[in-house]
């Protein structure tokens, strides 16, 4: 991992939104500890999981996997975050569509609609979700570089964001 503080500044936005350990008979992922699922890790001791391995597993199987340290901050932030929440081939897939940051917030935003309409018993959690995303729109904005400071005009670019940065 080269960019270290990026991913350490999108853990800690990620962290406040996946909460401690929760075991939630709606939830599909079931027994969770800060985001970490016992669907997905089945072999894992998710109750007695440790900060530091769940940081190892946000670093390896999210944050490596959407190319975080090649995105700049704070959209490795969305990315990373999204990859949490939707998954890493959703978030790579938006990544690809959209030509700004802008429009990669707002394809994960239809997403969570869309997820309602096919299934409305999850509408309980889209208020949470549109929470979250919201959040995460704001934390984008305020920590965007100004234009003309150290990145390119991302919002002006028509070019897929993936492109820009090089994201195969």
């Amino acid at each position: 991992m080269q960019n270290l503080n990026s991913f350490r500044k999108s853990l800690q936005f990620t962290l406040q939104w996946e909460g401690g350990y929760v075991v939630d008979e709606s939830d599909p992922g079931g027994e969770t500890k800060w985001g970490i699922s016992k669907r997905a890790y089945p072999s894992l001791d998710i109750k007695n999981l440790t900060p530091a391995q769940a940081a190892d597993i946000y670093a390896r199987d999210y944050w490596d996997k959407v190319g975080g340290d090649q995105i700049p901050f704070p959209m490795c932030t969305a990315v990373f975050d999204s990859a949490v929440n939707n998954g890493v081939s959703r978030a790579v897939s938006w990544m690809k569509q959209a030509s700004t940051p802008k429009a990669f917030l707002d394809l994960r935003r239809s997403f969570y609609y869309q997820v309602v309409k096919n299934n409305p018993q999850e509408s309980k959690f889209l208020k949470g979700w549109l929470n979250r995303l919201n959040d995460l729109v704001k934390f984008v904005d305020l920590n965007t570089t100004p234009i003309g400071e150290d990145l390119p005009d991302m919002n002006k670019n028509p070019v897929p964001f993936a492109k820009q940065v090089g994201y195969q």
